[in-house]
């Protein structure tokens, strides 16, 4: 079991460089314990893990008799040259001694580590044994296909899937994958998030109702349901704090708001005005104290000696 060395909050997750939202980490921290310690222990998975962002939370939730399998390139070559020239750009500054400092930095051990491309995941981590999977590594078609075939190959029947980058305009490969999952290999949305889409091949509609009756619970995430052909998709998002009231165009109280700056700017001229005069006079005083000093000298020195002469 994976030891929690500190609290793990999204303030001290920010020492750690990464995208993990503060939507995300919400959901992950409920649907890793959603079910409860009555929930049959499940392993744990990340494909793609970078800097140990999300690794550090899935970690937090590892319970007795359960794996956690993380699986990076790191700083290792990539299989092909579009994935090689992706990683260049995208993860240049990734090294597995990185991840594992960072994740030492709130676990007293480290999850197991397969260093390389995820196409090799299913050697290490057997079939139906995950509970949850979160899938953030290549974002190419070809490489994120495998991927989902890995996720439904490991998950057991009602395991979780969550799918990073489903919608971003710099990813369609991902979207593409995904999607094309839905349509025909069975896996079944829950939610999504603005950046993450979290799912299943088992039955949604017990999880996704445990899920819509916590949400109603919390004040901090906003969500709506929408309608599909069969199946329902519930969206979540962080619910904005509003923003201070401003006095608008309310002429009451911008006319009250111009007479006091334009008191604070007289008094301010003032103590400005009162300031130089005083700094005017105090150099006056210092250049008279100046040329009055030989003077005062001359008039000492021929004071001593009229009083020497009067006791000779």
């Amino acid at each position: 079991m994976s030891a929690v060395k500190v609290e793990i909050t999204p303030r001290s997750l920010d020492r750690i460089p990464g995208w993990f939202w503060i939507t995300d980490q919400r959901l992950f921290t409920w649907f890793l314990q959603a079910r409860g310690q009555e929930e049959p222990p499940g392993d744990l998975l990340e494909l793609g893990t970078y800097l140990g962002k999300s690794a550090v939370m899935i970690g937090s939730h590892l319970r007795p008799g359960e794996t956690f399998t993380v699986c990076d390139l790191f700083e290792s070559d990539a299989p092909e040259a579009a994935n090689d020239a992706e990683t260049s750009r995208s993860y240049s500054t990734l090294t597995r001694e990185k991840f594992e400092q960072n994740y030492l930095g709130f676990h007293h051990t480290l999850p197991v580590v397969v260093h390389g491309p995820t196409s090799i995941v299913l050697d290490h981590v057997a079939a139906k044994s995950c509970r949850f999977v979160h899938v953030d590594a290549s974002h190419l078609y070809v490489h994120v296909r495998q991927d989902v075939l890995s996720a439904r190959e490991v998950l057991r029947d009602d395991g979780i899937v969550v799918f990073d980058d489903y919608r971003s305009e710099h990813t369609p490969g991902v979207a593409m994958a995904v999607w094309e999952a839905v349509a025909n290999l069975g896996l079944a949305p829950i939610c999504v998030s603005n950046h993450k889409l979290y799912a299943t091949w088992g039955d949604p509609a017990p999880i996704q109702a445990r899920l819509l009756r916590w949400l109603e619970s919390r004040s901090d995430l906003w969500h709506t349901t929408d309608a599909f052909d069969g199946w329902e998709l519930v969206r979540v998002n962080e619910r904005k704090k509003p923003a201070a009231p401003t006095p608008g165009g309310d002429p009451a109280t911008l006319g009250k708001l111009s007479g006091e700056l334009q008191r604070t700017t007289a008094e301010l001229k003032r103590a400005v005005a009162e300031s130089e005069a005083a700094t005017q006079a105090l150099r006056k005083v210092t250049s008279e104290i100046s040329l009055a000093g030989p003077v005062v000298q001359r008039a000492v020195r021929w004071t001593r000696r009229i009083t020497r002469g009067k006791r000779a």
